[in-house]
């Protein structure tokens, strides 16, 4: 599986972005399909996991209300929207495709439990 992050920029504080993750390869589309984050000096962080297979969804408490995940039809794009961002969104994001099916409480925010990385997009929130 090879994925690619884009959308990705500069964005006002309270303004809307839409990142999306394209998938090339087998085991995307029914996998369970993670947003992860990394901020300047931090750990990165899991946002949000999002399973192919039923569409159910983990959100991040910093980032609920807010951010949304969705698939196009073909199921090969996972699409992160970000509304009302904050400067402390300032990160670059990545997504990661998991061996597993399913999102679930046990798996969705650890790192060890994604098999593949895309390579990040980069998001500015500022004035």
């Amino acid at each position: 599986v090879h994925l690619v992050e884009s959308g990705g920029g500069l964005a006002q504080p309270g303004g809307s972005l839409r990142l999306s993750c394209t998938a090339s390869g087998l085991g995307f589309k029914y996998a369970a399909v993670g947003w992860f984050r990394q901020a300047p000096g931090k750990e990165r962080e899991a946002i949000m996991c999002n399973s192919g297979f039923d569409d159910t969804t983990y959100v991040a408490t910093s980032v609920k209300g807010r951010f949304t995940a969705s698939r196009d039809s073909p199921k090969t794009t996972l699409f992160l929207q970000m509304n009302n961002l904050e400067p402390e969104d300032t990160a670059a994001y990545y997504c990661a495709v998991s061996h597993y099916s399913h999102c679930s409480p046990d798996m969705w925010n650890q790192e060890e439990k994604y098999r593949y990385w895309g390579h990040g997009t980069q998001v500015a929130v500022s004035s």
